[in-house]
C-alpha cells in the first residue's frame, strides 16, 4: 500500500499513553503553562480499558499533583487495614513476623487498595477540566523524526484489510506533530523501542528484565468481605530458581483482587504463569477467600523490573521517557503508580523550561528525577529483585532482610543483570514438565474462558499485529529446542502449535490478544514483533479492574 495523505494536528507536547504517567504529566503540563496544547492519545477504546494492576497506591504523587483530591473525589476508598507476607509451602504458610522491619518495602499501612483503571478515569477527568484534549481509540503507530528531532507520531490507520489494502471503511492515520512528545505506553512500548534504538538510549545500562502479572477480580459473599485486608505470598509453586508470588487484596463491594506475577527470566520452558496462576488459587491461604464467591474479570500485563540499574537515558531531542517505559517500577514494594505519576510530574516540568527558550531536548527531567524523592527510592530498593536473580527465592528473601535491616538499601555495592530474559529458557528435554490440574469451572479456568471476561476484541479483517521476524527460525529454535514456550507463557491462548504430530506449525490467533507483550519479551529467538493493532482493539477491562 502506497503511503497515504495524512492531515496533519500541531500542538506543544503529544503524550503517548493514557495510564498514570502520561495523565500526570498532562495534567503538571496545564498546571505550569495554561497556554500550553497538550494532546493526548490512548490505544485503548476508553481510558482505562487497558489498565490491570494489582492495585495498591502509595498516594504521595497524587498528593502532590492534586493536593485536594479526596474532595475532589478521586476512587481511593478502600484503606489499607492489615497485611500478611506469606511464604508458602504445598500444603500451608509460614507467615513472615515483623513485616515491616524484615521486609519494609512490602508495609502498606497509608496507602489504598484501589481498581488503577477508575483512577485513570478520574485522572482524565482532571486533565480534560485543565484543557488536555485526550483522543481514545487513536494507536500511536509511528514515530516522526526530522532531522533527527522526534516531532511527533502517526496514528494507526484504520481499516486496513488483513491482505494490507484499504478497505471500504479506510481511514489513514493522522500526525500529530509537537515540539515535544512524551512516551507513557508502559512496559515494553512498541513506540518506545523505536525511539530506545534511533537514540541508543540503553547504552550502558542493565538489561531490561520483566515480570508478567496475570489478574482476576472476584466477588465474594459480604460475610468473608474484609475490607482492606491485603496479603502476598512467595514459595510454592515456584522452584527456588523461580521469581515470583501471588497477591489478594479485598477491597470495594465484596470484591478482591487476586493475581499471580513471575519474573520472565524463569529457565523452565515447561512453565505457564497462566496455570501457576490457577493454581494457586486451590491453596488453602487463597482458596478461603475465593470459595464461594465468582470470577467477574481477568487480565494481564508485563512489568518492567530491572529497578535503577536498567533505566535507560530518559531524554533525546524532542521528548522524553516516563513511566514504565522508563522501567521505574519499585520491584519490591509491588508498586509504579506512584512513581510513575512522579516521574511525568518531572518531565512536565522540564518540558516547560525547555519550552521557554525552545531548547529542543528537556534535558533537565534527568535531573529533577535525581533531585526529587524519586531517585533515593528506587537507589535502596536497586538491588533487591537482583539478588532473587543471583540467590534464588530462599537466598533472596534473606538478602533482602539484611539489605533491610542492617544496609538500610546503603549497600556500597550494586548487583546486577547480565542476560535478556529471552536468555534464560533451558532446552525442553533439559527440564522437568509441571504437572497442573485441570479447571474445575469453579476456582480454575482455562485460557479461553478467562480472555472472555477481558471483553478483548479485534477487528477480524485488520493485519496480524503479532509477526514473525523470521518464520523459518520458529520449527528449528522454538519448538525443536523448546517446544513452543509461547503456547504457555501467552496467558490469552494466542499461540497454538497447530499439527504437531505430523506437520508442527506455528498459528497466531490474534484476536485474543490481551497487549501484554511477554511475547516481545520472552521468544528465545526474539523472533516475535508487537506491533500495535487497529485503535479500539484490544481488552476493553471493565470498572474494577
Amino acid at each position: 500500500m502506497s503511503e497515504p495523505v495524512r492531515e496533519s494536528m500541531e500542538f506543544d507536547v503529544v503524550i503517548v499513553g493514557g495510564g498514570p504517567a502520561g495523565l500526570a504529566a498532562a495534567i503538571r503540563l496545564r498546571q505550569l503553562s495554561p497556554d500550553l496544547s497538550v494532546c493526548l492519545i490512548e490505544k485503548g477504546s476508553e481510558i482505562g480499558a487497558h489498565i490491570v494492576s494489582g492495585a495498591v497506591i502509595e498516594p504521595r504523587a497524587l498528593a502532590e499533583l492534586i493536593p485536594d483530591w479526596k474532595e475532589k473525589g478521586a476512587p481511593l476508598n478502600t484503606p489499607v487495614t492489615s497485611e500478611d507476607m506469606l511464604y508458602l509451602t504445598e500444603t500451608g504458610s509460614l507467615r513472615v513476623p515483623l513485616l515491616d522491619k524484615v521486609m519494609p518495602h512490602m508495609a502498606n499501612h497509608g496507602n489504598y487498595v484501589v481498581s488503577l483503571g477508575e483512577v485513570c478515569r478520574w485522572l482524565a477527568t482532571q486533565a480534560e477540566e485543565l484543557g488536555v484534549e485526550i483522543y481514545p481509540g487513536f494507536a500511536g503507530a509511528d514515530v516522526i523524526i526530522e532531522r533527527n528531532r522526534v516531532v511527533g507520531v502517526v496514528t494507526g490507520d484504520m481499516g486496513v484489510t488483513k491482505e494490507g489494502t484499504p478497505g471500504p471503511n479506510y481511514q489513514p492515520g493522522m500526525e500529530l506533530r509537537a515540539r515535544y512528545t512524551l512516551f507513557a505506553e508502559g512496559c515494553r512500548g512498541s513506540l518506545t523501542k523505536q525511539v530506545m534504538a534511533h537514540y541508543d538510549l540503553r547504552k550502558d545500562v542493565d538489561p531490561q528484565t520483566y515480570g508478567l502479572g496475570i489478574k482476576e477480580v472476584w466477588e465474594i459473599p459480604a460475610e468473608k468481605h474484609r475490607p482492606g485486608l491485603v496479603q502476598h505470598s512467595f514459595g510454592w509453586p515456584l522452584d527456588d530458581s523461580t521469581y515470583g508470588g501471588a497477591w489478594l487484596y479485598h477491597f470495594g463491594e465484596n470484591l478482591v483482587s487476586y493475581g499471580f506475577v513471575v519474573g520472565l527470566d524463569y529457565a523452565n520452558t515447561w512453565l505457564s504463569p497462566f496455570e501457576e496462576m490457577q493454581r494457586i488459587k486451590l491453596h488453602p491461604a487463597f482458596r478461603q477467600h475465593l470459595e464461594g464467591g465468582r470470577r467477574i474479570s481477568y487480565g494481564a500485563r508485563a512489568l518492567s523490573e530491572g529497578g535503577l540499574q536498567a533505566i535507560p537515558r530518559l531524554t533525546f531531542p524532542g521528548g522524553a521517557l516516563i513511566g514504565d517505559s522508563a522501567g521505574f517500577l519499585n520491584v519490591p514494594k509491588i508498586k509504579g503508580t506512584h512513581t510513575a505519576m512522579k516521574s511525568g510530574m518531572l518531565a512536565a516540568e522540564a518540558v516547560v523550561e525547555a519550552a521557554k527558550t525552545d531548547r529542543v531536548e528537556p534535558g533537565a527531567f534527568t535531573e529533577l528525577v535525581r533531585r526529587s524523592w524519586l531517585w533515593p527510592e528506587l537507589r535502596s530498593a536497586r538491588n533487591i529483585r537482583p539478588a532473587f536473580a543471583h540467590f534464588g527465592a530462599k537466598g533472596g528473601a534473606v538478602y533482602a532482610a539484611i539489605d533491610a535491616m542492617l544496609l538500610r538499601g546503603r549497600a556500597p555495592w550494586t548487583l546486577h543483570f547480565k542476560h535478556e530474559d529471552s536468555d534464560t529458557l533451558k532446552p525442553a528435554s533439559l527440564c522437568e514438565k509441571p504437572f497442573y490440574p485441570k479447571p474445575d469451572g469453579k476456582l480454575t479456568f482455562d485460557r479461553l474462558s478467562s480472555v472472555f471476561l477481558s471483553a478483548t476484541n479485534h477487528e477480524e479483517d485488520q493485519p496480524v499485529h503479532l509477526r514473525l521476524r523470521n518464520p523459518s527460525l520458529w520449527k528449528p529454535v522454538n519448538w525443536d529446542v523448546f517446544r513452543a514456550p509461547e503456547s504457555r507463557y501467552c496467558p490469552a491462548g494466542v499461540y497454538e502449535v497447530a499439527d504437531e504430530a505430523t506437520n508442527p506449525h506455528l498459528q497466531i490467533n490474534a484476536q485474543n490478544c490481551v497487549h501484554c507483550k511477554t511475547c516481545d519479551i520472552k521468544d528465545p529467538a526474539q523472533n516475535i514483533d508487537w506491533t500495535t493493532p487497529e485503535g479500539g482493539g484490544g481488552p476493553n477491562y471493565p470498572a474494577g479492574m
